[in-house]
């Protein structure tokens, strides 16, 4: 179900650090995408790549939850939603050489076969989004050899196609393809809100320092807030009781 973007948007503000997001006050359904990164098996689901790597799974499927009731949100208001997986050709022909060697060596080679398929290749079971957000028929799915989600897609080409000018991140990890997606996003003229609880990384620590980041010069990379925020405003505009019907 959606609703009426005229009845969506309005001169609104979340709170958030270091400033209100949006800085323009314009809360749009037609010109804000929510993008979900990388939820997908090899990195938090059981047997796949980080789980080879031997980090703690809970760090990184601590937003699911979270992440799922602002994707039930973001459906009901009508506005983008876009998923990004990470993963590499069957022959390994987009995959540089030195990422290669480094995820070998530490024993979780992109390409092995594993409990999940072969680690981080597409098509495999661990390539896919987990359930607890995966896209439904229609919404964008963007395949990514790299970290960022700009790097060799046609992402930036679906968003403005759209008429987009703000996102909305979720997703892991945090500090690695979150952040350079931020990043990317960010220099490309986005307005960027990254949602702290929808996120996580494989260390703790990686996890702060990559928020803190965010916030550092006024806002360097956008803004971040807990989802609870974002649902705030959204219950305000009619959006979340929507959603809960």
């Amino acid at each position: 179900m959606s609703i009426n973007d005229d009845f969506a948007s309005a001169a609104v503000r979340i709170e958030a650090e270091p400033y209100p997001w949006p800085y323009d006050g314009s809360l749009s359904a037609s010109q804000t995408a929510l993008v979900c990164i990388d939820w997908q098996v090899d990195f938090c689901g059981p047997g796949g790549y980080v789980d080879r790597m031997g980090y703690d799974l809970s760090l990184t499927r601590n937003g699911l939850e979270p992440t799922a009731r602002v994707l039930e949100a973001f459906r009901a208001w009508g506005a983008m939603v876009v998923h990004t997986r990470e993963g590499h050709r069957p022959d390994l022909s987009d995959c540089p050489p030195n990422k290669l060697w480094r995820s070998k060596r530490i024993g979780a080679g992109i390409g092995d076969r594993g409990p999940c398929g072969r680690i981080l290749v597409r098509g495999e079971p661990g390539w896919q989004i987990v359930p607890e957000v995966a896209p439904l028929e229609g919404e964008a799915v963007v395949d990514k050899p790299g970290k960022g989600a700009f790097y060799a897609t046609d992402l930036d080409l679906l968003l403005r196609t759209k008429g987009i000018t703000h996102l909305v991140f979720t997703g892991i990890t945090t500090d690695v393809c979150v952040h350079t997606t931020m990043r990317e996003a960010n220099d490309r003229g986005y307005e960027c809100l990254l949602l702290s609880d929808c996120t996580g990384a494989t260390d703790p620590g990686n996890y702060a320092a990559a928020l803190k980041m965010v916030t550092m010069q006024g806002g360097v990379f956008g803004a971040i807030a807990p989802s609870a925020n974002l649902l705030t405003v959204l219950d305000e505009l009619g959006v979340s009781a929507v959603a809960r019907r």
